[in-house]
This record gives structure tokens, C-alpha cells and sequence, in this order.
């Protein structure tokens, strides 16, 4: 039986590992160790004999108008699913409808500051550190008597109800409230990232006609400097999460300014009466992230955000009272702002963190203080890919260093269970899994607080070896989801109970996802085994369209004979026989070399992401050459340590990037990792750039979900891209 037979090296290693300081198993001897885990090894084959797996379907063919194509619905509705709950149809309803059902529930937290200061560096640089103590908390009843008091006091300083508000703060208990106030007055909000730079930023403020910003601290430093190119701003709300300096608030005087606790005293001294909207008025103008230029603004009705909510709600298993919600991604992204909106209509509590203040040894976290997980304990977390994937390379990389038996032990346990969750017959089974649960598993879930039970991920393609770590890491389902801001977040999402890895499940509810044949690209629905084409969402989840711009709206939302609204994605998609979406490419990804082949830059790069040297790569290529090229970051850590086992001195990292020897180690890396991922020759780059500078949303190369900026990355590294083909 292979790896399960009684031979000399299996007996070994579980002698070794009896007989190791792992205090559980020393506890029951050799022997008993020897023969819990063999019974453990043979009871699966037998298991597996008697019950086999049975494929779910999840989605069936739906009968739809439009343009010809492939199209599917969730298997387990016969229609589509609307509002999470007779009466909830638009935002403000739900919020008022859930704040009376879960009235004394915790709703939104904040952790207390308790100190603030800063550290300087041995190179003379200074940093914040935080000491923040435990989470204060808002319940339903009072986050929804804030909501009201807001609404009120945005109308008594003078907010002209026939404009917009916008919201350009990161994620915070504020930025709920604040929105919430807006919709009981149907004032329509606009989300603005706050990594987002100028030039977008005035952008979004005059396209929409903002008389009024609600920005935090941070966000309320940057606007002196563009006011004069706003055109409609005549107020300002700013949270108080840091000191304003005097001098700032003089820069804007000329503006009607308020904290947003002075708004939130006004409406409660002076209330004004709701202005309800309806299911059909806009809610929210969510600017994209920008990443093909300057960003549009998605116009997404109250009926778009409950229809994703009430469909979301039917896939998160036992979602209510008793979970907790991490909420740190962006709300400016459609995302987190839905997730938040499902947490709401669920009772759950909504607790705040940050990326860098998320762990004990976060950036931001002072030594001796709880990151945000450590306090908060969260039961349910959203994230992007990128940072699931740093969990992954962090948790490998500290068993990497403690070799030895750690590794061996780490290494064995994590193969069974990958063999048990991929139903090979000898994969590990419940009491052996306890084993490795308590021995192995447990340091590793305790990163995220140790009682994480689902995770959403959504924002960009999840890899399949990320998504094994965290069912085996963490022991937990994780719910890939697929769509966009014109989509309302909503389009396909895998149920817990799928354990396959690389799909992004089957149509939400609330939507159709049909499949139309770019015959250009060589993707038809007509292909065998699996029907290809591009990915057209349909349904109550699809926006009403771009603000001020009819023409794009046309370009890719048609609405068939029967009134439903479609969106054209870009990407390409294929059904799998149980109902399950896989996407496979996207159209602007796609270039045609000079010999005729074509390159799918996000599937290539995609592969050589894998490589441990890479923390970003963007793959180039152009039409008019035979082979494509790539910049590339790399992790600074991975690439400086093998240059100190190489004998490489250099006088800083951007001098080792810029190492001949660095490069060609790199290189190779890449060429491993298309290797592995069977890459055409074509489609793994000939030269490379080492780059030193990370890419993040701040310097406006990547999008909020950590997405690649192409055209940005393109023209700041024209020069180093023409040298690379040359």
C-alpha cells in the first residue's frame, strides 16, 4: 500500500516522532504512538471502500433572453432571490429592521487608543507605533440612533439634499454610520479609496458634484492643497482619529467644517424627519480602483446591494449572532462594503482593524501590545488573495528555518491532509487529524485569533495552493468569490462544502452568469469538455451603469426582450459539468506575438507568482517580438539571504537588484516555476528587471485589492521595459 505499508523508514520516522518534545504523543509511548497512527493510516482505505464521493450539482441551465450563450442559475433556487427578508429592499431598511431585531447585539467596534508615539530607526527614519487596548463597542440599537443623529446633523449645517456626500476615509465604525445617515436622507454616497492620488481624487469630487466630504484625519491633510480645483465642495465632516492641526483647519476656512462628532450632536439636538429612498434610487457611486486610468464611477442602486446581501446570506454556513467579523479591507471597495452589509443583516459584530495593526507584530503595533486578531477573536474574516498568500509564505518560511524534525513532522502532516481533503485513500481521518490539530495546527490559527471558521476571498484569483494552506492550516472552508463593482460584488462564489481549488463556484442566487463565444479568442460555448466563452452576469445584483458616461455604459450593459440588465465582463470563463465557474483568461490580458502565438499575461503571471523570490511581477509583451519580458519585485528578505549564502556583497538591496548573479538566480526561479505550471516557452520571459521598490496602493501601481495597475506600471517603467528589449 505505499506510504501506508508497515516498512522500515514509516516505522522510523513515527518512533522519531514519538520520542521527540512533542509533550501529547510523548505521553503514549512508541508503541501506542505506532499504532493510533497506522490504525489512522489503514481506517481511511477502508472508509474510502465503503463510501464513495458523490458530485454535487450546484448549478442548472437557465432559460434566458439576451444574446445567444451558455447560461446557468444556482441549483438550489427556482428563481432569482431578491431581498434577504420581506421589507428589507433598500439599504436603509434593512439597516433599521436589523438595528430592532438585534437592538442589544455588539454592532460596531473600535479598539481604545490608549498611546501614540513614534520610534525613530537607525537610518534616522521614524514610525508610528500603537498601543491600543480592547474594542468599545456600539450596539445595534446605538450604531442606528448614530446613523439617524448624522442624517439630521448633515441636513442642519446646510448639506443641499439635491447633491452627493462623498466618503474618503479608510475602513472605520464612521464610515458606516456616515453612510447609513446618508441613505435615511436618499442622499446618494460616492467612495473614494484613500490611497487614491490627486488627480483622481479631484476627478471623482467634481464628476459627481460633491457639496460635501466626510474624510478622516489623515485624509483631511490632503485637501488644502487641491481645494481650489474643487468646484463643488462646501463642506467638510472629518473624523477625529488623530490630532487636526490648527493650521490645516485654517487652510479651509473657506469651507463649512465640522468634526463628526459635532454633526452627530447637531442631529441629536435638532432631529430632522427620514427621506426614505426606494429600491431603485442609487446608493452608492463606487469609483473603480483605476487600474486602465482614471477611475469610473459604478452608479449601484439600494435593490443592486440587498439582492448580493440576501444571496450572500444563503452561502455563509450558520451566519448570525454568534460570529464575529474582522473588517479591515477597504469599504470604498464593493467587497468589503457588501460583506459588511451581509455581517449587518446577520446580527454579527462588525470589529475594526488595519493591515498594519492586525497582528502582535504588525507594523504599527507597539511591542508588548495584542494585534487585532489576538483581541477580537474573529469568527469570520473577507480578504484578498495577496495577503492569504504572505500568510502561507510566512507560516513556510518559519518552518523552513526550524528544519529537522519540525519540518519532517510539519511536512508528513500537511501531505496526509492534503491527500484527505483531495479524497485520496490515504488521506488522514477525524482522530488523526486531532493530532495534528493540537500539536501542529493550532500556533498557526492562533495568527488569526484560533477561532476563524469560514473565509471569503475575493478581488483577484485565489491560487490553489493558498487555498489548501488554509483548509489545512486553518481548517477552515474558504469561499472563493467572483465579481466586480459593476456587479455589485455579485456573480459566483463557492459553497462551503466545495473542496475543490481554481473555481469560483456556481451563480449567486440573486444572478444568471451565461457564457458567450469569443471566436476571435478561440473560446466557444461549444468547446468540449467544458463550454468557454466570455462571462456575461445578468440579473438583480447589475448596476445601473457608469455616472456621466453613457457611452461605456452601452459598450458592456445591454438589457435583453425581458427586461434583465447584463453586464459583458472582459473575462473568460468556463462551466465546469457540476455548474461551478473556473476563470480561465480575460480579454485585455491577451497579447498576440510577433510569430502569432498568444500570451495570457495574468495566467503567466499567475505561475511565476509562485516562485519565493516574487512579491509582484508584471509580464510585458509586445506584438512586434517573438518573446515577452518581466519586471519584477522581489522579496527583499528571500533574495538577501540567499546572497549571503552566495558570499555576494553589495552595498544596499537596490544594488543587489541590480547583480547580474541576483538576476540569473531569479531568472531560474521563474523558469522552475513555468516549468511546474507547463508554461509554452513562449510564455516564460526571456529577460527580466529587478525592482526594489514594492509596489502598493500608495504609490498608485496596484489597486486597493492589490491588482495590478498595468498602464501606471507601463508608463513609469517605460525606459527599464524598452532596455529589456533591446
Amino acid at each position: 500500500m505505499g506510504e501506508v505499508s508497515d516498512d522500515n523508514s514509516n516505522l522510523s520516522f513515527l518512533k522519531r516522532i514519538a520520542t521527540s518534545d512533542v509533550p501529547l504523543l510523548k505521553e503514549y509511548g512508541v508503541n501506542g504512538v505506532v499504532v493510533a497512527l497506522l490504525l489512522a493510516v489503514v481506517t481511511p482505505v477502508l472508509l474510502s471502500m465503503m463510501f464513495g464521493k458523490k458530485t454535487k450539482q450546484r448549478a442548472v441551465r437557465a432559460n434566458v433572453g439576451g444574446e445567444e450563450g451558455f447560461a446557468m442559475r444556482n441549483s438550489r433556487f427556482s428563481s432569482l432571490v431578491e431581498v434577504p427578508w420581506e421589507g428589507a429592499t433598500t439599504m436603509s431598511a434593512l439597516f433599521e429592521m436589523a438595528s430592532k431585531k438585534y437592538s442589544r447585539r455588539r454592532c460596531l467596534g473600535t479598539r481604545k487608543l490608549i498611546k501614540r508615539e513614534f520610534v525613530e530607526s537607525s537610518d534616522g527614519r521614524k514610525f508610528e507605533k500603537l498601543h491600543l487596548g480592547e474594542y468599545e463597542w456600539d450596539t445595534y440599537a446605538e450604531a442606528f440612533n448614530r446613523a439617524c443623529n448624522f442624517a439630521s446633523g448633515l441636513v442642519k449645517m446646510g448639506h443641499d439634499l439635491d447633491s452627493h456626500a462623498a466618503i474618503f476615509s479608510d475602513t472605520r465604525a464612521e464610515w458606516i454610520i456616515a453612510a447609513q445617515g446618508c441613505f435615511r436622507q436618499n442622499l446618494t454616497v460616492v467612495t473614494i479609496y484613500a490611497s487614491l492620488g490627486e488627480d483622481a481624487l479631484v476627478h471623482s469630487l467634481n464628476e459627481t458634484q460633491v457639496s460635501t466630504l466626510i474624510c478622516d484625519s489623515k485624509q483631511l491633510k490632503k485637501i488644502p492643497a487641491i481645494s481650489s480645483k474643487l468646484q463643488s465642495l462646501r463642506h467638510i465632516i472629518y473624523i477625529e482619529d488623530e490630532p487636526v492641526e490648527a493650521e490645516t483647519l485654517n487652510q479651509v476656512k473657506h469651507l463649512t467644517t465640522l468634526s463628526f462628532t459635532e454633526v452627530e450632536e447637531l442631529g441629536k439636538t435638532s432631529s430632522v424627519d427620514a427621506r426614505l429612498p426606494s429600491s431603485s434610487d442609487t446608493a452608492v457611486i463606487m469609483y473603480t480602483s483605476g487600474s486602465t486610468g482614471l477611475p469610473k464611477g459604478v452608479m449601484i442602486t439600494h435593490g443592486n446591494m440587498v439582492a448580493t446581501t440576501a444571496a450572500v446570506m444563503t452561502i455563509v454556513p450558520k451566519l448570525g449572532m454568534n460570529d464575529v467579523y474582522l473588517a479591515y479591507l477597504p469599504l470604498a471597495h464593493v467587497f468589503e462594503l457588501a460583506g459588511e452589509t451581509v455581517m449587518l443583516a446577520s446580527g454579527t459584530a462588525i470589529g475594526y482593524g488595519s493591515t498594519l495593526t492586525m497582528t502582535d507584530t504588525s507594523n504599527k503595533i507597539k511591542k508588548g501590545t495584542k494585534g487585532d486578531v489576538s483581541v477580537l477573536n474573529p469568527t469570520l474574516i473577507i480578504s484578498v488573495p495577496a495577503i492569504l498568500d504572505r500568510i502561507r509564505d510566512a507560516v513556510f518560511k518559519k518552518v523552513g528555518e526550524k528544519g529537522g524534525l519540525t519540518k519532517k513532522l510539519f511536512d508528513f502532516a500537511y501531505k496526509r491532509n492534503l491527500a484527505s481533503i483531495e479524497g485520496s485513500w490515504f488521506g488522514s481521518w477525524a482522530p488523526e487529524r486531532m493530532i495534528w490539530d493540537t500539536i501542529i495546527y493550532k500556533p498557526i490559527r492562533a495568527m488569526l485569533g484560533g477561532r476563524v471558521r469560514f473565509v471569503l476571498c475575493g478581488g483577484a484569483p485565489l491560487s490553489g495552493d493558498t487555498q489548501r494552506f488554509m483548509n489545512i492550516c486553518l481548517g477552515v472552508p474558504v469561499g472563493q468569490g467572483y465579481g466586480l463593482t459593476e456587479t455589485c460584488a455579485g456573480a459566483a462564489f463557492t459553497e462551503w462544502d466545495d473542496t475543490s481549488v481554481g473555481r469560483v463556484g456556481p451563480p449567486l442566487p440573486c444572478c444568471y452568469v451565461k457564457l458567450v463565444s469569443w471566436e476571435e479568442g478561440g473560446y466557444k460555448i461549444s468547446d468540449y469538455p467544458m463550454p468557454r466563452g466570455e462571462v456575461v452576469v445578468g440579473g438583480h445584483s447589475i448596476t445601473k451603469g457608469y455616472f456621466s458616461n453613457e457611452a461605456k455604459t452601452n459598450e458592456v450593459y445591454k438589457v435583453d426582450e425581458r427586461g434583465i440588465r447584463w453586464f459583458y465582463t472582459g473575462d473568460i470563463g468556463q462551466f465546469h459539468p457540476d455548474g461551478c465557474l473556473e476563470i480561465i483568461d480575460r480579454k485585455k490580458d491577451i497579447v498576440k506575438l510577433q510569430h502569432g502565438e498568444y500570451v495570457s499575461l495574468g495566467k503567466v503571471e499567475s505561475a511565476l507568482a509562485t516562485s519565493s523570490y516574487v512579491e509582484s511581477i508584471m509580464v510585458y509583451a509586445d506584438p512586434f517580438h517573438n518573446y515577452c519580458v518581466a519586471l519584477v519585485v522581489p522579496v527583499r528578505q528571500a533574495l538577501e539571504k540567499w546572497a549571503q549564502n552566495s558570499g555576494i556583497n553589495c552595498e544596499g538591496f537596490e544594488e543587489l537588484c541590480q547583480n547580474g548573479q541576483a538576476v540569473k538566480e531569479v531568472q531560474q526561479s521563474l523558469s522552475k516555476a513555468a516549468k511546474a505550471a507547463r508554461l509554452e516557452r513562449f510564455e516564460v520571459p526571456a529577460k527580466i528587471e529587478l525592482l526594489p521598490e514594492p509596489w502598493t496602493p500608495e504609490s498608485g501601481l496596484v489597486t486597493a485589492a492589490l491588482k495590478l495597475k498595468r498602464e501606471q506600471i507601463k508608463a513609469k517603467f517605460k525606459d527599464d521595459l524598452d532596455k529589456l528589449y533591446h
